[in-house]
Protein backbone atom coordinates (compact mmCIF):
# COMPACT_ATOMS: atom_id res chain seq x y z
CA UNK A 1 0.00 0.00 0.00
CA UNK A 2 2.53 2.08 0.76
CA UNK A 3 4.21 1.58 -1.94
CA UNK A 4 0.65 2.71 -4.21
CA UNK A 5 0.56 5.68 -2.19
CA UNK A 6 4.46 6.97 -2.76
CA UNK A 7 3.46 6.05 -6.82
CA UNK A 8 0.21 8.13 -6.69
CA UNK A 9 2.04 10.74 -4.64
CA UNK A 10 5.12 11.21 -7.02
CA UNK A 11 2.91 11.16 -10.27
CA UNK A 12 0.32 14.00 -9.51
CA UNK A 13 3.51 15.47 -8.33
CA UNK A 14 5.08 15.21 -11.25
CA UNK A 15 2.12 16.60 -13.14
CA UNK A 16 1.43 19.50 -11.69
CA UNK A 17 5.20 20.44 -11.91
CA UNK A 18 5.03 20.00 -15.79
CA UNK A 19 1.54 22.02 -15.36
CA UNK A 20 1.97 25.71 -16.77
CA UNK A 21 -0.71 27.91 -15.07
CA UNK A 22 -0.04 30.80 -17.87
CA UNK A 23 -1.05 30.54 -21.59
CA UNK A 24 2.86 30.90 -22.80
CA UNK A 25 5.18 28.80 -21.22
CA UNK A 26 7.85 29.50 -24.19
CA UNK A 27 8.06 33.38 -24.57
CA UNK A 28 11.04 34.11 -22.89
CA UNK A 29 14.05 35.68 -25.10
CA UNK A 30 15.63 32.55 -25.59
CA UNK A 31 12.58 30.66 -26.79
CA UNK A 32 12.09 33.84 -29.41
CA UNK A 33 15.53 33.83 -30.65
CA UNK A 34 14.97 32.20 -33.66
CA UNK A 35 12.03 33.67 -34.29
CA UNK A 36 13.09 35.40 -37.70
CA UNK A 37 13.18 32.70 -39.39
CA UNK A 38 9.30 32.49 -39.38
CA UNK A 39 7.56 32.81 -42.49
CA UNK A 40 6.72 31.40 -46.21
CA UNK A 41 10.07 31.80 -48.28
CA UNK A 42 11.70 31.77 -51.77
CA UNK A 43 15.15 30.43 -51.15
CA UNK A 44 17.89 31.15 -54.26
CA UNK A 45 21.25 29.72 -54.36
CA UNK A 46 23.87 32.25 -54.48
CA UNK A 47 23.88 32.36 -58.44
CA UNK A 48 20.26 33.71 -57.84
CA UNK A 49 18.67 30.46 -59.31
CA UNK A 50 15.69 28.68 -57.15
CA UNK A 51 16.59 26.46 -54.54
CA UNK A 52 13.69 25.64 -52.98
CA UNK A 53 10.63 26.71 -50.91
CA UNK A 54 10.30 26.41 -47.09
CA UNK A 55 7.64 27.75 -44.96
CA UNK A 56 8.23 28.01 -40.73
CA UNK A 57 5.77 28.14 -38.41
CA UNK A 58 5.21 28.31 -34.98
CA UNK A 59 3.42 24.73 -32.88
CA UNK A 60 2.39 23.92 -29.46
CA UNK A 61 1.84 27.29 -27.89
CA UNK A 62 5.07 28.91 -29.56
CA UNK A 63 7.31 26.09 -27.76
CA UNK A 64 8.47 24.51 -31.56
CA UNK A 65 9.36 25.79 -35.21
CA UNK A 66 8.24 23.47 -37.59
CA UNK A 67 9.91 23.41 -40.65
CA UNK A 68 8.70 22.17 -43.99
CA UNK A 69 10.71 22.08 -46.67
CA UNK A 70 10.42 21.67 -50.86
CA UNK A 71 13.19 21.85 -52.98
CA UNK A 72 13.66 23.38 -56.80
CA UNK A 73 14.88 19.60 -57.96
CA UNK A 74 11.88 17.58 -58.32
CA UNK A 75 10.56 15.36 -55.55
CA UNK A 76 13.30 16.20 -52.37
CA UNK A 77 11.43 17.68 -49.89
CA UNK A 78 12.53 17.79 -45.50
CA UNK A 79 10.78 18.81 -42.27
CA UNK A 80 12.97 19.74 -39.24
CA UNK A 81 11.29 20.22 -35.57
CA UNK A 82 13.47 23.36 -33.69
CA UNK A 83 13.22 24.32 -29.75
CA UNK A 84 15.20 25.70 -26.99
CA UNK A 85 15.63 23.38 -24.59
CA UNK A 86 15.91 24.48 -21.09
CA UNK A 87 17.41 21.84 -19.26
CA UNK A 88 20.96 22.52 -21.89
CA UNK A 89 19.83 26.20 -22.38
CA UNK A 90 20.54 25.20 -26.84
CA UNK A 91 18.57 24.85 -29.66
CA UNK A 92 17.88 21.83 -31.05
CA UNK A 93 16.91 20.98 -34.80
CA UNK A 94 16.01 17.56 -35.91
CA UNK A 95 15.93 17.54 -39.85
CA UNK A 96 14.65 14.25 -41.57
CA UNK A 97 13.87 14.39 -45.21
CA UNK A 98 12.31 11.93 -47.65
CA UNK A 99 15.33 9.72 -48.44
CA UNK A 100 15.33 8.82 -45.02
CA UNK A 101 18.73 10.84 -44.12
CA UNK A 102 18.34 12.85 -41.00
CA UNK A 103 20.19 15.41 -38.89
CA UNK A 104 20.84 16.71 -35.26
CA UNK A 105 21.87 19.81 -34.53
CA UNK A 106 22.24 22.17 -31.02
CA UNK A 107 23.81 25.79 -30.31
CA UNK A 108 22.40 29.14 -30.00
CA UNK A 109 21.74 33.03 -31.17
CA UNK A 110 25.08 35.00 -31.13
CA UNK A 111 24.27 38.27 -32.55
CA UNK A 112 21.97 38.28 -35.59
CA UNK A 113 22.81 34.37 -35.98
CA UNK A 114 21.83 31.05 -35.16
CA UNK A 115 24.47 28.67 -34.99
CA UNK A 116 23.93 24.96 -34.85
CA UNK A 117 26.05 22.41 -35.09
CA UNK A 118 26.25 18.29 -35.07
CA UNK A 119 28.32 16.03 -33.13
CA UNK A 120 31.55 14.88 -34.83
CA UNK A 121 30.99 12.24 -37.51
CA UNK A 122 33.30 9.94 -39.13
CA UNK A 123 33.50 9.83 -43.12
CA UNK A 124 34.51 7.09 -44.98
CA UNK A 125 37.90 8.69 -45.12
CA UNK A 126 37.78 7.85 -41.13
CA UNK A 127 38.28 11.39 -40.37
CA UNK A 128 35.63 13.39 -37.79
CA UNK A 129 33.59 15.94 -39.15
CA UNK A 130 30.83 18.81 -38.10
CA UNK A 131 28.21 20.07 -39.82
CA UNK A 132 27.50 23.85 -38.96
CA UNK A 133 23.97 25.46 -40.22
CA UNK A 134 24.21 29.62 -39.76
CA UNK A 135 21.10 31.49 -40.62
CA UNK A 136 21.65 35.10 -40.44
CA UNK A 137 19.02 37.83 -40.29
CA UNK A 138 19.70 40.23 -42.60
CA UNK A 139 18.53 44.30 -42.14
CA UNK A 140 16.91 43.80 -45.17
CA UNK A 141 14.10 41.02 -43.67
CA UNK A 142 16.17 38.51 -45.81
CA UNK A 143 17.72 35.07 -44.15
CA UNK A 144 20.92 33.45 -45.29
CA UNK A 145 21.40 29.89 -44.27
CA UNK A 146 25.07 28.48 -44.66
CA UNK A 147 25.65 24.72 -44.03
CA UNK A 148 29.42 23.98 -43.58
CA UNK A 149 31.25 21.25 -43.05
CA UNK A 150 33.92 21.31 -40.98
CA UNK A 151 37.49 19.15 -40.36
CA UNK A 152 39.31 20.36 -37.23
CA UNK A 153 37.55 23.71 -37.31
CA UNK A 154 38.43 24.52 -40.80
CA UNK A 155 35.79 24.95 -43.39
CA UNK A 156 36.34 21.88 -45.71
CA UNK A 157 33.04 22.20 -47.90
CA UNK A 158 29.54 23.76 -48.16
CA UNK A 159 26.87 21.76 -48.22
CA UNK A 160 23.92 24.56 -48.85
CA UNK A 161 24.14 28.31 -49.32
CA UNK A 162 20.72 29.83 -49.94
CA UNK A 163 19.03 33.62 -49.29
CA UNK A 164 15.67 33.12 -47.87
CA UNK A 165 13.27 36.09 -49.16
CA UNK A 166 9.77 36.03 -47.57
CA UNK A 167 6.92 35.52 -49.93
CA UNK A 168 4.09 38.25 -49.11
Amino acid sequence: MKKYLFLSAFLIGSCIAFTQTDDCACCSDSHMAFDFWLGDWEVTNTDGSPAGKNTIVKDQKGCILKENWTSATAGYTGASTNFYNLRTQQWEQLWIDNSGNHLKLKGNRVGNQMILASDEFLRPDGKAYINRITWTANADGTVRQLWEVLQDDKVVSVSFDGLYRKVN
